[in-house]
């Protein structure tokens, strides 16, 4: 297996998309709870290729024609990122997908999302302006990529001048927040549940 990391790219979106579709069941493919299997995609994958403020990186397997088969995107601003989305980007999802075409709960959930999209807790945000979503498809787990993924985000990140970040999780995927652990990230006095926060400063190994 020969994997590479790179910048994630616009035209990375479909890829992205998918994967997110293959992880969304706290770590497992949603594809059975969805006719819109794009939903997902739309709101913690594809933007972050699309709108200002944001960065990515994906690995890339060589050995599957360059195929994209995981990535770590987000904000470097994420109060920036909101502001955008709430006018560029939420409302035309809107008006595609009305929940009237819901046929299932869970597509259901994010068309009424595109109408109400839920906003960054202070605290997050005073802990850093910078955020992210981390998938990797199930084959490639346990092999280390998820902590190259995260070097490489560390790493742009400082050079944006960013002393930390910060994440939501499905509370149901134990082995995110297991990997998240491992990595130095820590719940902050504060922050929702399920959100945690890493801080560049600290003696953390994510290389």
């Amino acid at each position: 297996m020969t994997i590479t990391i790179r910048k994630a790219l616009d035209t990375d979106a479909p890829t992205l998309s998918r994967i997110c579709l293959l992880t969304a069941d706290a770590g497992s493919t949603a594809e059975a709870l969805h006719d819109f299997g794009e939903l997902p995609g739309l709101v913690y994958a594809v933007p972050y290729v699309k709108v200002p403020t944001t960065w990515g990186f994906v690995m890339v397997d060589d050995l599957r024609d360059n195929e994209v088969v995981g990535y770590i995107v987000g904000s470097t601003d994420t109060r920036a990122f909101e502001s955008y989305t709430a006018e560029h980007w939420w409302p035309q999802l809107a008006e595609k997908y009305p929940p009237s075409m819901a046929g299932k709960e869970a597509d259901a959930r994010y068309m009424n999302l595109f109408r109400n999209m839920f906003k960054a807790s202070d605290a997050c945000v005073a802990f850093s302006p910078a955020h992210m979503h981390i998938n990797i498809l199930p084959e490639y787990h346990q092999q280390g990529w998820g902590r190259k993924l995260l070097s490489s985000a560390v790493k742009f990140l400082k050079g944006e001048g960013l002393s930390g970040v910060w994440l939501g999780l499905d509370p149901r995927n134990s082995g995110a927040r297991a990997f998240y652990e491992r990595v130095g990230f820590r719940h902050v006095d504060g922050f929702p549940d399920n959100y945690m926060g890493l801080k560049f400063g600290e003696d953390v190994e994510v290389s």
